[in-house]
């Protein structure tokens, strides 16, 4: 397997993010095999849609860990991706993760997809 094991991580995971994250994790009794895949795929109603679910690395991911939690992103959507914090919110119209990306130039209502 060919993947890159990076010291500084491009994205940021919030401390209410991270939290959640483990919970999950634990409650979906997930293998510490597994790490965070976060990404892009084409789709939504802006362009592109954001990936974010625990998986095996590939040989094209970037791995890197962020207070605890292995991070695993392809190269290749560092380019989309740099600089952007994955938050979670909980609030009355609101509940569930959030990504604030700077890359975005545009994005749609629910927050879910982007342009770039």
């Amino acid at each position: 397997m060919n993947t890159e094991t990076i010291t500084e991580a491009p994205i940021s995971l919030t401390p209410t993010a991270i939290e959640q994250l483990k919970r999950i994790k634990e409650e979906q009794q997930i293998p510490d095999s597994h790490g965070l895949r976060v990404g892009v795929k084409g789709g939504g109603c802006s362009g592109f849609s954001y990936v974010l679910g625990f998986d095996l690395a590939k040989e094209k991911d970037q791995v890197f860990e962020i207070s605890g939690i292995t991070v695993l992103m392809e190269k290749a959507h560092s380019l989309y991706l740099a600089g952007m914090q994955i938050d979670w919110v909980e609030g009355l119209n609101n509940r569930g993760f959030t990504f604030v990306n700077p890359n975005a130039k545009d994005t749609c209502g629910c927050g879910q997809s982007f342009s770039a």
